[in-house]
This record gives C-alpha cells, structure tokens and sequence, in this order.
C-alpha cells in the first residue's frame, strides 16, 4: 500500500472519529499536566535545595543534654581546629524570633562580617551589602517576606526588638533581599553576630553551634570519633545525612502521587479498554469495508495504532507545556506547598527551570504503551472477523 494512501486516510479518520476521541484527549491532557507538574516542582526544589546543602559545612556540632540542645561554648572551637584533618571551624548563631501581631516566628541569623569562611550561600546574599554604612548602626537584611510583614505595621525604617530583660533594642531596616532568595532566606533575618546574640539571649562566649569542614573524605569517620573523644556531650550532623533526609523527603512525597498517577492510569486505561472494545457497527463497518478493499489485518492494526499514538502523543505534549507554564512561569500556585508545607511566613519563592529529559521520557512511555495497548486488543478482535460479517 502507497504510504500516502495510508496518510491520507490516517487523517481522514482522526478528523471525523474527533469527537469520539475528544473526551479521551482532555482526560489524557489533566493525567500528563499533573503527574509532570509535581516532578518538574519536586525536581525544582531538589535541585535549590542541594545546591544550597553543598555550600554548607561538612560538619555541624551541637551540644546536649539529656536530649535537649544547649549552646555551645565558642572554647570549643580551638578544641576542635586542633584536630588534624579539620578545616574552617566557626561558631553560628541563629534562633527564632516571635513576632506577636502575627503570630508568626522569624529566624534570625548573626554573621561575623570580617570572617573569611563564611557560608557561600550567606556571602552570594550579602553581595548587595555595603559593609562600613552596615555597621554605623545595628541593622539588618530581611528576607521578602518579613518586609512584607513589617510594610502591613508600618516597620518602615526600623523595628524594636524585645530582648529577654524586656528592653528594647531598636535595628535599622538596612535592606530586602531580592525575591529570587525566598527559598533560602523569605523569613530570615541577617544583622551582626553580636547583636544577634544579644536579641536571642545567647551569651557572648557561646553560640548556637560549631561548624567544621574535613576536605578528606576518607578520614570524616575517623574525625567524626576525635571529636567525640573532645568532647562526648554533642550531637554531630553530617552533610551526606541531611542530604539523605531531603532526598527521602522528596521521594517520599514524589512517590505518594506516582502511586495515585499508577491507580489514575491503571482506571483510566480500564476506562479506555472498555470505550474501545464497544466498538459501534459504523467501526466494524469501516473496518470490514477496508478488508474488502484488500487492506491486510497488520494494515488496519498499524492505521489504528498510529491514529491513537497521535491522539495520544499530542495529548502528552499539550500536557507536558501546559505543566512547565504553570510551574516555571505562573510558579504554580498552591500545588508547591505539598512540597515545601504552608509556613509560617508566607512564601511566594520562584521555582526555576529544571527539566529531567529521563523522567519525561519515562513518563511517555508509562502513558503511552497502556494507552495504546488498551487500543490494540479490540481493534484486533474485530480485524480478524470475516469482512461480510462485520459489514452487517
């Protein structure tokens, strides 16, 4: 048979089997879209959320007792940079701040401005700092968030923080960070690590805990027991176990909507198996008519079959730039907090473009190959009756 033939009645049938085919398109379009928009937001936020892991230290240090985490002596620094191996050991400071009218906590960090070592990720957000105006006065950098908080009471040039004593010290509202940090940084505050101790209550020979980094990766178990040896009252966490948390995490969540896509699927392709199987005698009709014309039964299969992957593959494509708008450019609104909780701040972060050829493709062909399969079973049940029969 001449392949323009073929194609020519191909599209003959897609044009007048249309509306027998619409309701299956719009079904198969809201399958892809949703199944593609949570793993382009799960991929999205992986991929901020390591970036941000890989600029962290390799050790984080914590003192306890009883199970309660206690500050931690900055002595302990020097303990602990005597140990071979060991690289970059700094005091952080950090804790949260309530806000009353709100109802809401903010999270505060202290950065040692002159400290060399300082998170990546803290250096790329003070970028916009003009150090020497910073610290004329106390002041602060807050995320976008808070600012939007502080504008609704009218905080416009500076806030008064209530101290432990109940006095008040009164901070500078120096800048916001820009939106593009939301992730990160959307209910932060930054400010000097002396007056974050002083707003947090922390003493001025403590800190929140100790970070360190061991650029061998071969000797971190090792090191992980000398600092034990240092000093037994401490927890230890290591960056490879917190990326293990997050990765659960996201799979575990990521895993909750393939299972509900699997049952969504697996009725859906019931749904279509039994719509196909209910073939109408104008189908058998037309089928019976192209036997008689001298179309083979691999002829009809293969018209079917491709009218249907076309149906299919279309649906598939709309579903998939339908997705990738409403994620990466509408930044889709309410399905991101599955993912990341609704918090206490209201975050309006942006997700950037990160798009997993793998996954598409394997998404395609956990969509197709049942679509099609629940196609192939009734046309061929009705190829292989005889041609006089199925025209009556």
């Amino acid at each position: 048979m001449k392949n323009s033939v073929f194609f020519n009645f191909l599209f003959l049938l897609l044009s007048k089997h249309k509306s027998k085919h619409i309701a299956i398109f719009i079904i198969s379009i809201l399958i892809v879209f949703l199944i593609s928009s949570v793993l382009f937001i799960s991929n999205s936020l992986k991929k901020e959320v390591f970036l941000t892991l890989d600029n962290q230290s390799d050790f984080v240090i914590q003192k306890i007792n009883s199970g309660k985490i206690l500050d931690t002596p900055t002595s302990w620094i020097d303990d602990f940079s005597s140990i071979n191996g060991v690289k970059n050991t700094q005091q952080r400071v950090y804790g949260l701040y309530y806000f009353m009218p709100e109802n809401v906590y903010f999270t505060i960090v202290g950065v040692d401005l002159f400290e060399e070592n300082s998170n990546e990720n803290l250096k790329e957000l003070l970028k916009i700092l003009n150090i020497s105006d910073f610290l004329q006065n106390d002041s602060m950098i807050m995320g976008n968030g808070i600012k939007k908080i502080f504008d609704k009471y009218h905080y416009f040039d500076s806030y008064d923080f209530k101290l432990f004593n109940n006095d008040l010290s009164n901070v500078k509202i120096f800048k916001d960070l820009p939106k593009e940090a939301n992730l990160v940084a959307n209910d932060l505050i930054i400010m000097d690590i002396n007056l974050a101790k002083k707003i947090l209550n922390i003493k001025e020979n403590e800190s929140t805990d100790i970070v360190l980094n061991v650029p061998n990766n071969l000797e971190r178990q090792n090191i992980k027991e000398q600092l034990i040896l240092k000093h037994s009252n401490i927890r230890i966490l290591q960056k490879e176990n917190l990326k293990k948390e997050y990765e659960n995490m996201f799979n575990y969540k990521g895993g909750i909507f393939l299972i509900l896509f699997i049952v969504v699927i697996f009725t859906f392709i019931l749904i279509l198996y039994q719509r196909y199987s209910m073939i109408s005698s104008n189908d058998k009709k037309e089928i019976g008519i192209l036997k008689a014309v001298g179309w083979s039964i691999k002829d009809i299969i293969k018209l079917k079959i491709i009218e249907n992957f076309i149906v299919g593959f279309m649906a598939f494509i709309i579903g998939i730039v339908i997705s990738y708008i409403f994620v990466f450019i509408f930044n889709a609104p309410i399905l991101k907090n599955i993912f990341i909780g609704f918090s206490n701040v209201q975050n309006d972060f942006i997700l950037n473009p990160n798009v997993d050829l793998s996954i598409i493709v394997t998404l395609f062909l956990f969509f197709i190959i049942p679509f099609l399969s629940a196609v192939l079973i009734p046309v061929w049940k009705i190829s292989v009756i005889d041609a006089n029969e199925s025209m009556k």
